[in-house]
This record gives C-alpha cells, sequence and structure tokens, in this order.
C-alpha cells in the first residue's frame, strides 16, 4: 500500500495548522510502516495506490486518478461552512438542489459539490464536519470518516506546572482568528492574554491595529511574536491560567488541542466545532461585535479557570495514522 499525499494550498504561501497537519501524518504513517509521500506533480514515473488529498481535489483529477486504478481520499477542512448558521446552511442547501438540478451541468461543477460524492472516501475532522459534507454536499455518509488531528508527544510530557496568571492564545494575527477582538476584550477586562503567533504579513492593516494595541496595554497584553519550539510551547501551556480561541470560523483548532494535552483550561468560540469536540473544562464565547460581552465571558473564565477540570486527552498523531491506515484498508478493498 503506498500513499500519495497532496494538498490545496502551498505551505510558503501561508503557515498554519494545515501544513502541520499534512507534515505529521505523513510523519506518523512512516512511523507506523505505511509508505507515505508527497505526490511529485513533476513525476509521471511515481505510483501510488491511493492519493490523500487535504482540501478539494478537483473533480477532473479525481476522474484522471480513478482511471488509473487509483484510490482518492478527500480531507476538506469545512471552516467557513462549519460556521454558518442553520438558515445560512439551509439556504446554501436548498440552492445546491436547485443548480444541480436545472442549471447546466457546467454551473453546478463550478460550486465544487461533485468530489465530495466522486471520492471514493472523504474524511472529516469532526462529526459536525460529517453531518456537513453529508447535508450540504450530498456525499454518502457510509464513505464519510471521522478522524481528528493528534498532538504531538512534547505536549503530552510538559511537566506539571503551578498556573500562572496569563491567559494564552495561539493564532495566526488575521480576521479570522479574531485576535484584535481578543485584545480589546482583555484590555476592557483588565485580564492579561498572552498572545503567542504571527501575522501573515507585517504590514497588514488588521495586524498594524493589533501591535499598536499590544504595545499601548502591555500590563493586559503581552506579545512577542511566534513560538516555534514544541517543548517551549508546551510549558507555556502547562503554566498558563487558561487557553483563549475566539475564532469566527474554526474546523478542529490544533492550538486547542495542543492546550488540552497540557490539561489546559479552554475558552472557545461558541460554535459547533468546538462544542462537537470538547466539553468537559471547557467554557464558551459567542462570537459577537460587542467587546463588553466579550470582556465578561473574559472575565467569568478567568476567575473559574483554576476550578475547571482538565479536558479529555486528544489524540496521538500514531493514534491518527493508525485511525487513517485502516481507513486506506477499506478504501483499497473497494
Amino acid at each position: 500500500m503506498k500513499i500519495l499525499v497532496n494538498c490545496t494550498l502551498p505551505f510558503a504561501l501561508a503557515h498554519g495548522g494545515q501544513a502541520i497537519q499534512i507534515q505529521k501524518t505523513i510523519a506518523a504513517l512512516n512511523e507506523i510502516g505505511v509508505d507515505a509521500e508527497p505526490l511529485r506533480w513533476w513525476d509521471e514515473r511515481q505510483t501510488g495506490d491511493l492519493i490523500h488529498y487535504f482540501g478539494l481535489m478537483p473533480s477532473d483529477q479525481i476522474r484522471f486518478a480513478q482511471q488509473k486504478k487509483i484510490k482518492v481520499l478527500l480531507a476538506n477542512l469545512l471552516t467557513e461552512q462549519g460556521s454558518q448558521t442553520n438558515t445560512q446552511r439551509r439556504v446554501r442547501r436548498i440552492f445546491r438542489w436547485g443548480v444541480e438540478s436545472f442549471a447546466p451541468r457546467v454551473m453546478a461543477n463550478a460550486f465544487g459539490w461533485e468530489p465530495y460524492r466522486l471520492a471514493d472516501a472523504c474524511v472529516a475532522l469532526t462529526a459536525w464536519e460529517k453531518h456537513l459534507m453529508a447535508y450540504k454536499f450530498g456525499a454518502a455518509a457510509e464513505k464519510i470518516f471521522v478522524v481528528p488531528n493528534g498532538v504531538e508527544p512534547e505536549f503530552f510530557a510538559a511537566s506539571k506546572t503551578p498556573r500562572g496568571e496569563w491567559l494564552v492564545c495561539t493564532a495566526t494575527i488575521t480576521e479570522r482568528k479574531r485576535v484584535l477582538e481578543l485584545a480589546e476584550a482583555a484590555v476592557a477586562a483588565q485580564t492579561p492574554v498572552w498572545i503567542l503567533g504571527k501575522a501573515y504579513a507585517d504590514n497588514d492593516p488588521y495586524a498594524q491595529k493589533f501591535f499598536a494595541l499590544a504595545k499601548a496595554n502591555p500590563k493586559f497584553i503581552r506579545y512577542e511574536g511566534g513560538v516555534s519550539n514544541r517543548a517551549e510551547l508546551a510549558n507555556i501551556y502547562r503554566a498558563a491560567r487558561g487557553f483563549v480561541l475566539l475564532s469566527a470560523m474554526e474546523s478542529l483548532s490544533l492550538s486547542a488541542l495542543e492546550a488540552a494535552a497540557c490539561e489546559c483550561p479552554l475558552l472557545l468560540s461558541d460554535l459547533p466545532w468546538a462544542r462537537s469536540s470538547f466539553g468537559v473544562g471547557t467554557q464558551f464565547c459567542p462570537v459577537t461585535d460587542s467587546v463588553s460581552a466579550t470582556a465578561e465571558a473574559l472575565k467569568i473564565f478567568y476567575a473559574a479557570a483554576t476550578s475547571l477540570p482538565p479536558p479529555p486527552k486528544p489524540a496521538t498523531w500514531p493514534d491518527v495514522a493508525r485511525q487513517f491506515k485502516t481507513i486506506y484498508e477499506k478504501v483499497l478493498a473497494g
């Protein structure tokens, strides 16, 4: 069994969780004896039994692969779709039905629904995303598998440390992660928050606003950039009072899983991905433009954090690789 791994977005263009997810998945698969390697688009002699595609593989490429007897496993993140309201989801489902029923096929293909039905199997990070793949895109429920992200051993091995006074947020400095909104709420609540992460570009206007706010309020906002050393990051989580992530859209946050592995209490956006993945040791904050409402949720969490039980332990990357191996075997067996 040989697995070829491909993705939609080149790592060099945007750092983030998907790059870590793909790198760790390939490494863990090889660790448990599965032959996995990146798909070399320039190598016409490369062979494989199954393409594990992170993203939305184009329909014509899926057909080409299947003509060559190569199975396709589609693993697309439903970050935006998973954060829509019930009304938005219903409207989009009705829209898909209308387009597929009455519009020319070429128009329907442009919306990217067909790959979910063409692929030999689909993988979702959460049960919520599995539901969306079937409900919104018409994928057959029996060929959708749920496999969460894993966490590196450094986060399980971090030694217990007395909890400090800082809440921690690990996120890219961008609108979707709502880091500026969190910082504004921290100042309003007079609650100390340590932000770990980088902007996609330092001259980005959103990032510039955050940098200015952090510089003006060092008592409540600590910002020194990102932390690339995984053991150091694990120790930060272990010593933090709690972990905060108030994204407007998310799939299954690797940072939240890493914090959970370090037994760090969580405050997450009140969205389906968070509710379906975390329960014990977690509080939820509405996604709102109101600084005062977010500040109130932050104060409540800060006061309760030291008495909250630790979140459930997440999977390790070898655990994830073993789940994928079982799925590969099922798909290849037809």
